[in-house]
């Protein structure tokens, strides 16, 4: 899955699928609450002339349509894109009809036609969002053109100046269009980290599944070495002592080269003992080839140096093999060898503060124009500027992984590129590629010197 620009689709069912129909039907009863309000308000309160027939009749609908929802539908029921869109689309259009029977955009509570189109840019996807927003500049555009004017029971007519009128207008289109756009973008970019999130969690469940497997089964190993030795040495003597009984004397064998079988099957698939305390720690140098494994029979050259640096002691510092580094070590090395041409290095520098890890590739670097954004989720393909696996695409999301699990075991990251992207090859630097520079201080990772072990601990399913 690691991969420089990785290729990969959500891991989980988009919120704009989880609008559940009770949360539309108790905003719509919020709204037709205020709309009576309203209503009763202007007409009792501050002697306004409304058709209160149609007004009511109008408000009528909005309620007709929640008591059809809540007798048709269960609760719990889950709508589509598209019955979100109708709902949202029905709610516009009952509130441009009250506006048209209340003033038009004389109306102070014009504004509130802005709410349909908000919920749809956090729950629609971007088609249905845009068809929304240009039919609720539709009716707005009609009520500002067709509506009936708030006159007082004295006849005395209440109207803004047109200047004001026409932009008011103005600012509810420029309001449908900037908040449709800004919670769709802040929605989207919450989900997006959201997923990306859920797959770092993922990718560190696997690889400390994959690192208390690999202690099972050395346990397994330790613990079945006896019995299977005797198995062996009792099958040997017995095969011994039936020379002249041929058949037994195969049978016996069998069992011998059986017992050989489950030793060489465990002894490939762990080594060492129990949870062993001393497999927790490794050397730098050894934890930084354990993570590059995988990738050096990939057919490029993978060369590793671990010198100490001004102050650094000359033995190399033992650290802590956690599933975090190891993952997104290992994430890093493939992503350098999959844009390699030839030859990728890492490189470990330690002083007695601070310990450097800089992996680089001879390939054509990071895109000038990503440079910045690397570490973020779901980034468009690099595959435009260097195109070099055909049909290469990706969302940035390996390399988000790695640089939580990193950030997660105290480590600083900087990616940079050993020479600037499409520079002239003649007298460039042969870590020309992409470069990652991870830094951490010392006691961090560093293992505890000196003192006992203690016991292996067996484990425990």
């Amino acid at each position: 899955m690691p991969e420089r620009i990785t290729h990969m689709t959500r891991l989980t069912q988009s919120p704009k699928d989880w609008v559940r129909l009770r949360t539309l039907i108790i905003l719509r009863w919020t709204a037709i609450v205020g709309q009576l309000a309203a209503i009763f308000v202007a007409w009792g309160w501050f002697d306004i002339a409304l058709d209160l027939p149609l007004s009511l009749a109008t408000v009528g609908a909005a309620v007709a349509a929640n008591l059809v929802a809540i007798f048709l539908f269960p609760e719990s029921r889950r709508l589509s894109q598209t019955e979100v869109m109708a709902t949202l689309l029905f709610d516009t259009a009952q509130l441009a009809v009250l506006l048209a029977l209340t003033g038009g955009l004389n109306n102070p509570f014009a504004l509130l036609i802005l709410v349909p189109v908000t919920i749809a840019a956090t729950t629609l996807e971007r088609a249905p969002t845009i068809l929304l927003g240009l039919a609720t500049i539709a009716m707005v555009s009609l009520v500002a053109l067709f509506n009936l004017p708030l006159v007082t029971r004295a006849g005395a007519v209440i109207a803004m100046p047109q200047v004001i009128e026409f932009g008011y207008w103005v600012a509810i289109v420029i309001g449908v269009a900037f908040l449709g756009v800004y919670a769709y973008r802040i929605t989207s970019e919450v989900q997006s980290m959201s997923d990306a999130l859920l797959a770092t969690q993922l990718a560190l469940a696997r690889e400390q599944k994959l690192t208390d497997l690999g202690g099972v089964v050395a346990a397994a190993a330790h613990e079945l070495g006896t019995p299977l030795a005797t198995i062996k040495l009792v099958a040997s003597e017995l095969a011994d002592e039936l020379e002249d009984r041929e058949m037994l004397r195969e049978d016996a064998q069998l069992i011998c080269e059986q017992a050989d079988r489950c030793r060489d099957i465990l002894r490939s698939m762990g080594r060492a003992g129990k949870d062993d305390l001393h497999l927790r720690t490794a050397p730098l140098l050894a934890v930084l080839r354990e993570a590059a494994e995988p990738h050096l029979e990939r057919g490029k050259a993978i060369y590793f140096d671990a010198v100490p640096g001004p102050g650094g002691a000359d033995r190399q510092p033992v650290i802590h093999r956690s599933p975090e580094l190891i993952h997104a070590l290992r994430n890093l090395v493939q992503n350098a060898v999959d844009f390699a041409q030839s030859t990728v290095w890492v490189d470990a520098e330690w002083t007695d503060r601070s310990l450097l890890v800089r992996v680089s590739d001879d390939g054509p670097g990071y895109p000038h124009g990503l440079l910045g954004r690397i570490g973020d989720p779901f980034l468009s393909s690099r595959g435009t500027e260097h195109d070099l696996r055909p049909g290469y695409e990706g969302m940035g999301l390996g390399l988000f992984i790695a640089k939580t699990l990193l950030e997660r075991t105290g480590a600083e990251i900087r990616f940079q590129n050993g020479a600037e992207p499409f520079a002239r090859t003649e007298g460039q630097p042969a870590r020309s590629g992409a470069v990652v520079e991870l830094r951490w201080p010392l006691a961090r990772l560093a293992a505890p010197t000196g003192g006992a072990l203690g016991e292996n601990v067996p484990f425990t399913a």
